[in-house]
């Protein structure tokens, strides 16, 4: 039987994700049914698996994974790991906190809030954990390495991720970087006209897809700035003209606690650069922090001074 495109989508025979696989089986490319045929026949190891873990149990790679679940309609592993627990209502979730919980998305109005918080801290951990396991360390080393030399830095966000942006910046600004927020389109298109050769400009979109966003670093890139992506989407309209782009894991179904994963996940990508440039001046780091905490010194309290605890 003559195979379609394996980046086509399955058609959603079914409502039930296995059912889904099983259905498109005759779909996929070869990669992506020892994929499939491995989550079939344990959807629950499936669904406590990293990423890593799957390339390994099925002899494929991450980049065969991540392909096989936005074949499936799925934008990363978290969410396609997230549904098949869903399903099949008894895979728990191992994590590094040592939790066992149902990690389905609905949280109803009557849940007890220690249900809602262990739901809450599985998203986080899965997508967090997926993020580790897809992250290019090679680019985040060589965007730590362009900051360091960087005449200026402008970083640009609007709405949710408007608060990765700022702690991004917020970082570089501990560690003596010269480095700006923008989170309005008018200011921010004016700074970016500014850049030039040796400035860098971050866009931090989860969706990328952020209209503003999008025209903010298309100005700085416009200006000979290297264009840095932090996002969500690999094949999203911002990944395609940054120079380099660094992705993690997320995954949209509309629930609260999937956006705020998702930010959480981003965070902690935004952490990595700023310590990795940390890292690279660490002595003018180190005299930027000791300096600001000398110069607000008078104004903490009497026994924070004295280093009473």
């Amino acid at each position: 039987m003559e195979r379609t495109s394996p980046d086509a989508p399955i058609a959603p025979a079914a409502d039930g994700v296995l059912e889904r696989i099983r259905h498109g089986a005759s779909e996929l490319s070869d990669a992506m049914s020892k994929v499939a045929d491995q989550v079939l026949a344990d959807p629950e190891a499936a669904a406590r698996a990293t990423i890593m873990d799957l390339a390994e149990l099925s002899g494929t790679s991450p980049g065969t994974i991540t392909r096989f679940c936005r074949h499936l309609g799925y934008d990363g592993y978290a969410a396609l790991r997230v549904a098949i627990a869903t399903e099949t209502g008894r895979a728990s979730a191992r994590l590094e906190t040592g939790w066992d919980v149902n990690i389905g998305q609905e949280i109803a109005p009557s849940d007890p809030l220690d249900r809602v918080l262990k739901q809450l801290i599985t998203i986080d951990a899965a997508m967090l954990r997926d993020t580790v396991d897809t992250l290019d360390l090679d680019a985040v080393e060589r965007v730590a390495a362009r900051v360091c030399d960087a005449r200026r830095v402008d970083v640009y966000g609007v709405g949710t991720s408007a608060t990765v942006a700022r702690e991004l910046q917020m970082g570089f600004y501990r560690i003596g970087v010269a480095a700006w927020v923008w989170t309005e389109v008018h200011d921010a298109l004016a700074s970016a006209a500014l850049l030039g050769e040796g400035d860098i400009a971050f866009a931090v979109s989860i969706s990328g897809s952020t209209a503003e966003v999008i025209e903010m670093l298309s100005e700085a890139d416009s200006r000979g700035a290297l264009t840095v992506a932090m996002t969500g989407r690999a094949d999203s309209a911002l990944a395609e003209i940054a120079d380099i782009c660094l992705v993690s894991a997320t995954t949209r179904t509309g629930h609260r606690a999937d956006l705020l994963a998702s930010r959480h996940s981003a965070l902690l990508v935004a952490d990595l650069v700023h310590i990795a440039v940390a890292q690279r001046r660490f002595p003018a780091a180190l005299e930027a922090l000791e300096s600001r905490a000398r110069a607000v010194v008078g104004h903490r309290p009497t026994r924070q001074r004295n280093g009473a605890s």
